[in-house]
């Protein structure tokens, strides 16, 4: 991976880190929902969730547009499958790993 790539994965996994990020993330993939909208959820101030969907918008997970005066937030699906590619390797290489130690140990040993 490249610096870019490295710095893009921090940005995706610390914008995923949080639960009430997780949750607004599910609520906008499955539909456009305002920002005033989304915040009626959540027991915290409306500006506190403004900050958690800016950490989300500049991660690139979701995007915002404006209708008159509201803020619309929708899901980037390419986004999370990018997330999901980046686990999947990951999970490759963990198999692999264990893959390896699974050989180290079924190996006769010298003494067999």
């Amino acid at each position: 991976m490249t610096e870019a790539d490295e710095d893009r994965a921090d940005a995706l996994f610390h914008a995923l880190a949080d639960r009430t990020r997780r949750d607004i993330m599910r609520r906008v993939l499955a539909g456009e929902h305002s920002v005033s909208g989304l915040a009626a959820h959540y027991d915290m101030s409306f500006a506190a969730v403004q900050k958690h969907v800016a950490v989300l918008e500049r991660a690139g997970l979701i995007t915002k547009r404006r209708n008159g005066r509201e803020q619309l937030a929708s899901g980037d699906v390419t986004a999370v499958r990018a997330v999901s590619d980046m686990l999947t390797d990951l999970e490759q290489v963990w198999r692999g790993r264990i893959a390896r130690i699974d050989d180290l140990i079924a190996a006769p040993t010298q003494e067999d």
